[in-house]
């Protein structure tokens, strides 16, 4: 960062004076946070990274290489606001920090191009196919262990499945109870497009139209964490324009995903379509907390198989969602469900953590990997495919043969 940084001048508001006005500097989400579990350090948990953007806020601090640090550490996981009894909204502070930051602090030149690179095709479906395919001729060749040597981030990747493209509406099977929008989603779309087709199973089954948007795009949560507003807004507002207004819920398959989407009525609050905005959030479901209000049928295929279940946390923190994924998993017969130590502390992906933060998210899936081989679970849940490509890929490092799946994944084989 350049020095001039340093003395830089405040030219807009870094974060809402009132929401940093809400917290009280109890303490009380230091053990919740995964940097400071890690590195003990203030101004590595949320209290300290407060005091942080409130110096920047009010003039008495300067934005230095220093601050920035402690601010891009944060996985922005939001465990500290389910520990938060004055309901502080971190993860608001955050973003409008973030964006502030990348206004006022330009990177250095390598950490721009990864930026850049991350934000143009993660995003965009075809284009993280077009890199799968690319990775899929290296492994072809012989030399993706090289790759993975160079660009450690590669490891992450795993080998591409022929997927056929989803259909844009699939009929219930009998009586239509509901008909639901699904976001197909980037990274799950492309890396986890089974999740989609048991997902599609198991609704239908039960009486569930789906509707699949062709011209859907991106949620923009990876542009709002990472400073990006406005991108994040051109997304948003496609999404409201081609998911139908009378559906009974748009559901997701991705934590991620649907913590964004449940949030466009904070995002677009001050838009045109403020109101669709706000309806729209209000339609957006997990696929967990959806087919938990069905009250479904109990599955009738036993699944012989010890699991634990890892909160995603977008899911359990942003969204509050955790009992019903673990009420889905224990209506499986045969599956026995080991709880987690640590179950809803991040695992290190968090969005594009791991790709920008690589030494953190490294010792952070340790910690998880750790917890998850202590159960002896043969199988390991998760509702995000972020989380999902973290934890396979860490196991896979440590040669444990524990399968990694999606929940609805197993409730497909239960109801099959």
């Amino acid at each position: 960062m350049d020095e001039a940084l340093r003395t830089v001048t405040r030219d807009a508001r870094v974060a809402d004076p009132a929401r940093l006005r809400e917290c009280v500097h109890c303490g009380l989400c230091l053990n919740a946070c995964p940097t400071y579990l890690e590195l003990g350090t203030e101004m590595d948990s949320p209290r300290g990274r407060i005091y942080l953007i409130s110096g920047l806020e009010d003039g008495t601090l300067a934005l230095d290489d220093d601050v920035v640090r402690h601010l891009d550490l944060c996985l922005g996981c939001r465990a500290c606001e389910t520990a938060c009894p004055s309901g502080v909204r971190y993860g608001g502070i955050l973003e409008e920090a973030r964006a502030y930051v990348e206004r006022a602090a330009p990177r250095a030149l390598p950490a721009r191009l990864r930026r850049a690179a991350i934000l143009a095709s993660f995003p965009y479906p075809r284009r993280l196919r077009l890199l799968l395919g690319l990775a899929q001729v290296a492994r072809g060749l012989g030399v993706w262990p090289l790759v993975t040597r160079v660009i450690e981030a590669a490891a992450l990747v795993p080998p591409l499945r022929a997927q056929a493209p989803l259909a844009r509406f699939y009929a219930a099977q009998g009586p239509e109870r509901a008909r639901v929008g699904l976001l197909g989603g980037c990274v799950g779309g492309a890396l986890f497009g089974e999740v989609n087709v048991a997902a599609i199973r198991v609704l239908t089954r039960h009486g569930v139209a789906v509707v699949v948007p062709p011209a859907q795009g991106c949620c923009g949560a990876l542009h709002l964490h990472s400073g990006a507003p406005d991108a994040a807004r051109r997304l948003a507002r496609r999404n409201l324009q081609v998911f139908p207004a009378d559906l009974a819920a748009v559901v997701v398959t991705a934590a991620g995903c649907g913590s964004a989407m449940k949030e466009y009525v904070h995002l677009l609050a001050e838009d045109p379509s403020a109101a669709r905005a706000h309806q729209f959030s209000g339609q957006v479901r997990d696929l967990t907390e959806f087919l938990a209000e069905l009250d479904l049928p109990p599955p009738a295929r036993s699944l012989p198989l010890r699991a634990t279940y890892h909160d995603a946390c977008h899911l359990a923190h942003a969204q509050g969602v955790r009992a019903a994924p673990r009420r889905l998993l224990a209506s499986i017969p045969g599956l026995e469900l080991v709880e987690l130590t640590e179950a809803d502390v991040c695992c290190g992906s968090a969005g594009s953590y791991n790709l920008s933060e690589p030494a953190m998210a490294r010792r952070l899936r340790e910690r998880k990997l750790d917890h998850i081989a202590a159960t002896g679970a043969s199988c390991v849940v998760a509702a995000n495919p972020g989380c999902a490509l973290q934890i396979r890929a860490g196991l896979a490092a440590r040669g444990l043969a524990v399968r990694v799946a999606h929940p609805v994944e197993l409730l497909d084989e239960a109801y099959g």
